[in-house]
Parts: structure tokens; sequence; C-alpha cells
């Protein structure tokens, strides 16, 4: 890992709702062809929940076996790819995310899929490649989310995204 990730690709989606968030969750998570990082950031009730139930489902998980993991910190999912759903609300600081295996986690990205609710909390411990989903609320119901790819697999995976 080093200190400074430089972002080669971005792309924004907006999204009118919360059946369109999930579907273009469900649209990345058929796309995603190996393991990586996806960092997931924004606000309490922004969607990050929501739009890993839909990469997850895109990945074969059915879709009500995908809850937020806030008071176990971790939820695994079996689907086409192994998946890993961290989320960090409940952690104060980078410390507790050693204390928790966060460097084991992202030790499983070469084969797995780690989502992580909160990334915001560990980022100088992800990878140099990893897909980053900043979320903002713009009404109730619509959402901007700008995904920035670090790193050639995470710019690659945006491009198929486009295509």
């Amino acid at each position: 890992m080093a200190a400074s990730k430089t972002a080669k690709k971005t792309h924004v989606f907006l999204s009118n709702g919360p059946a369109a968030t999930l579907r273009f969750g469900k649209r990345l998570g058929e796309k995603i062809a190996t393991g990586g990082v996806i960092a997931l950031i924004g606000e309490l009730g922004c969607g990050k929940t929501l739009f890993t139930r839909g990469f997850c489902t895109g990945l074969g998980v059915s879709e009500k076996e995908v809850t937020s993991p806030t008071f176990a910190f971790v939820n695994e999912y079996r689907g086409r790819l192994h998946v890993y759903h961290v989320d960090l609300y409940r952690i104060d600081n980078i410390e507790v995310g050693f204390e928790i295996g966060m460097l084991d986690y992202l030790a499983q990205a070469e084969t797995s899929v780690i989502v992580l609710e909160w990334a915001e909390k560990v980022l100088p411990l992800l990878p140099e490649d990893y897909l980053q989903v900043q979320f903002e609320v713009l009404s109730p119901q619509r959402r901007r989310l700008e995904f920035t790819g670090f790193g050639e697999r995470s710019s690659a995976l945006l491009r198929e995204l486009e295509g």
C-alpha cells in the first residue's frame, strides 16, 4: 500500500429512487469479474446498504439475505464471488479498524469482494486498486453516486459499466 492513490476513472450515476439505486448496484455486481474492494462513503440513510443489496443480487446472492452488518461488523455472502460486507459505522478511528481485522479482510480482495460501508474511516488501509462510491443525498428520493476507480482494475470496471 502506497500513501498516494491516483484516480484513473470517474462516473456519476443519478438515482431517482431506491429501486434505481438497487438496479445500478445489481448491474455492477453482474459486471464484476474478480475480487476487489468497493469503498462506500456517505451519510446515514443515503443508500449504501441498498446499493450493496443490489450488488450482491448481481452476484447471485438472494436479496433477502443481504442486511446491514452494523452490529456484527461483517456479513459474508456466497454468490458467484465471495462477499465480505463490512459496516464501519460503529468504529471511531483507524486503530479500531486494525482491532476488528480489517487487514485480514482486505487481504482477501484478490479472490473475494470487500464492500466497506463508512470506508472513509479506513481509507489509508485500502489497497492501491479499489472502487470508491461517494453517495450524496439530493432529496428524499434522489441520490448522486460518484464512482471513482483507483487503479487499473477498478477503472476498467467503470469503463465496462459505461459501455
